[in-house]
């Protein structure tokens, strides 16, 4: 088992950043569905009376997602599991502030694979130290890693100049660019509190592929993060109404894109 907190740090308010999420999702998943391959939305509906962090939370909204990524999964995960074996399967239960995002493999893993993710979103500069409320043995095992989407690097296969935020500047609101130390200055500010657990029991194999997972969360966070932030003229002003339209109509293109050989911008992962 490997555990890491990433805290991403954004100029935005809590508030701004639950619409900002939602509308970043909805966009990002097109860009990875088309030919047969993408992901598929199953459910997604309110949920009520399922606890999360020790109860503090217990309505949101639940989704239900399978993944059919084949040609995005690492080459040596494909060596050892049968063809149509890797659908992943993702259940979220979004409670904002609070989500959890659990991810498996039930066709061929089933028990000994599974990715839990924790998203705490909190007004402040990151620098709370337990957010998740961890007992001590986990919190010994825990790893946390800061992200600044202004400066840390990123490859150049993902690297977009209209998806840089030190080249961004915000017309709606005049946030950007982010340069030098803007985290300790920026206002509005908040910071996502993303808790990744890993486990992947395959002798032999453990700790490589919860390394490269771990390796492949971080480079998520970062890079969605960064769009997230340069498209914010597209969902600043935007409604939870608007939002759950959006999701609706992503939902329709989404399965009309798997069905056919339209693809937006797919490639595979080769990091």
């Amino acid at each position: 088992m490997l555990i890491k907190e990433y805290r991403v740090t954004l100029p935005l308010t809590v508030e701004e950043y639950q619409v900002a999420q939602l509308y970043s999702v909805a966009e990002a998943s097109k860009n990875e569905t088309g030919g047969g391959e993408g992901i598929e939305v199953l459910k997604n509906e309110p949920f009520d009376n399922y606890p999360l962090l020790g109860g503090k939370y217990s309505k949101g909204q639940y989704t239900y997602k399978i993944y059919h990524l084949q040609s995005k999964v690492p080459g040596f995960i494909k060596l050892i599991a049968p063809k149509g074996s890797l659908e992943i399967h993702e259940e979220a239960w979004n409670a904002y502030p609070y989500c959890k995002t659990v991810i498996s493999n039930p066709g061929y893993m089933k028990e000994n694979f599974v990715i839990v993710i924790e998203s705490y979103h909190i007004g402040d500069r990151g620098t709370k130290d337990n957010v998740h409320e961890l007992p001590p043995d986990k919190l010994k095992q825990r790893e946390v890693v800061k992200i600044d989407i202004g400066n840390d690097p990123v490859s150049s296969s993902d690297y977009k100049p209209t998806e840089d935020p030190t080249k961004f500047k915000s017309e709606k609101t005049g946030r950007g660019p982010l340069t030098n130390s803007w985290t300790e200055s920026v206002e509005p500010v908040m910071t996502c509190y993303k808790l990744v657990t890993v486990e992947f029991k395959w002798f032999g194999l453990q700790t490589r592929v919860e390394n490269f997972i771990q390796k492949s969360e971080r480079r998520l966070f970062t890079v969605f993060h960064r769009q997230l932030f340069c498209w914010m003229d597209r969902w600043h002003g935007l409604t939870m109404e608007d939002i759950r339209a959006l999701e609706e109509k992503t939902k329709e293109e989404l399965d009309r894109q798997r069905k056919t050989g339209e693809v937006r911008g797919m490639k595979a992962d080769t990091d």
